[in-house]
């Protein structure tokens, strides 16, 4: 049974005149209230971005089978959306846990009891080591970490020695390569790192992580080669360690953004045919709202893809309204980069209309040129947008999407503008 997350007080919360978009009558009410009187999307605001309920339950269900038909766990990036409803969502489909990049969203995440958590990245400062020493009393908290360096090994006994801890904390050694992130660099300083945690008496070799995204930014023969040879190096440093595992937890390998994860599947599937003991875990975030930019580019599960799986689907738009015509052939919209994400690529004008949740019309040619703070330089080729109209972007990039709004509207789906939920951000 999936965990349950503390949830209850988020519908308790009063919307106020500070939270970007809500409607003025919901202005006093909570977040329970308003849902229950009715809303339509058509009521809030300008600019706002709003989730799409129908395509998120689609792309929870195609990813889940995805995975599970691979062998493969889903432990997804929970900074991609900050938001415990939707790491709710993710549990109810069978991701046993969620994945976190700093100590402070780790911290957030217990507020709402979550239980499992990998953090990837290291830990390094006293005052969350104290602080995670004393979450460890939980005897239901599973926790762990990575650590690239020696450095690190020894400032985290350092820290937990001094506090003292209830029991050894997981760590993973993490795996880099020559202009990726960060992780070690070589096979030979991954193993010297995990002998020095197997060793430890405050610390527990728990297997080998990294990231593979950052050394592709595309499905070039060159890119997919440097993901390919990355994901190999980590089967190396893993069997080599196998003398080093305990059987007192888990033992992962893990890696897997939102673009090459086909590749770990393939890469990683002899192992996890001949190597049940292992957690073979993908981290893929950006997938529960996909996106009608880069990953929709580059994402095996793209409508592209040829499987027998499904496909992901767009499942966040943005709005903004027609504000000026300081020119022929250019329109200026409410909205910019303090509302929308563009650091993958700008918003893609997909229509216009009349307002919030009206029927949309084609904009023919239509681009977005440039984006400033708060507005959007649409150049529409063949048609206009008139003034007060509404555009609807396609946006790129969910985890620069959700860190620029407090709460996001759910509408029911892409032809029904119904306000189901509003999702809560914690950024």
């Amino acid at each position: 049974m999936a965990q349950r997350l503390m949830l209850d007080g988020l519908g308790a919360e009063r919307l106020t005149a500070r939270d970007k978009g809500i409607p003025e009558r919901a202005i006093g009410l909570t977040v329970d209230e308003f849902l229950a009187s009715g809303p339509r999307l058509s009521e809030f605001w300008t600019p706002i971005i709003a989730l799409d309920d129908a395509a998120m339950t689609s792309n929870l269900a195609v990813m889940a089978e995805w995975t599970s038909s691979r062998g493969l766990s889903l432990m997804p990036h929970g900074k991609t959306t900050m938001a415990p409803a939707l790491w709710q969502r993710q549990l109810d489909a069978g991701c046993p846990g969620i994945t976190l990049a700093t100590m402070g969203q780790v911290r957030t995440a217990r507020t709402f009891g979550l239980n499992e958590i990998m953090l990837a990245n290291a830990v390094v400062d006293a005052r969350s080591l104290r602080w995670l020493a004393g979450e460890l009393a939980d005897p239901d908290f599973r926790f762990v970490s990575w650590a690239d360096s020696v450095e690190t090994v020894q400032r985290m006994q350092s820290a937990l020695r001094e506090t003292g801890v209830p029991r050894r904390v997981d760590v993973c050694v993490e795996l880099g390569a020559a202009g990726g992130r960060t992780g070690a660099r070589t096979v030979e300083e991954a193993l010297e790192i995990a002998r020095l945690i197997a060793a430890s008496d405050v610390l527990r070799l728990a297997g080998v992580s990294g990231y593979e995204g950052a050394l592709g930014h595309d499905r070039s023969p060159v890119a997919l080669a440097a993901v390919r040879g990355y994901l190999e190096q980590q089967l190396v440093v893993h069997e080599a360690l196998a003398e080093l595992y305990d059987d007192e937890g888990d033992v992962f390998v893990t890696a897997g953004g939102s673009a090459y994860f086909d590749l770990v599947a393939e890469v990683y599937a002899d192992a996890v045919a001949r190597d049940d003991r292992t957690r073979w875990t993908l981290r893929s975030g950006a997938y529960i709202v996909h996106d009608d930019g880069f990953y929709r580019g580059i994402s095996p599960l793209d409508a592209g893809y040829e499987g027998d799986h499904g496909v992901l689907r767009s499942a966040m738009h943005g709005h903004a309204r027609v504000v000026s015509h300081p020119e022929p052939g250019l329109a200026l919209l409410d909205g910019g980069k303090r509302d929308f994400p563009f650091d993958e690529g700008l918003p893609e004008p997909q229509g216009v209309a009349a307002d919030l949740g009206a029927p949309l019309q084609p904009l023919p040619g239509a681009t977005v040129s440039a984006m400033n703070d708060q507005h959007t330089f649409l150049r529409p080729a063949e048609a206009d947008a008139r003034i007060g109209e509404v555009v609807r972007l396609g946006l790129s990039h969910p985890c620069t999407a959700f860190d620029k709004w407090h709460f996001l509207p759910v509408v029911a789906s892409q032809d029904d503008d119904r306000v189901v939920e509003l999702v809560r951000t914690f950024f």
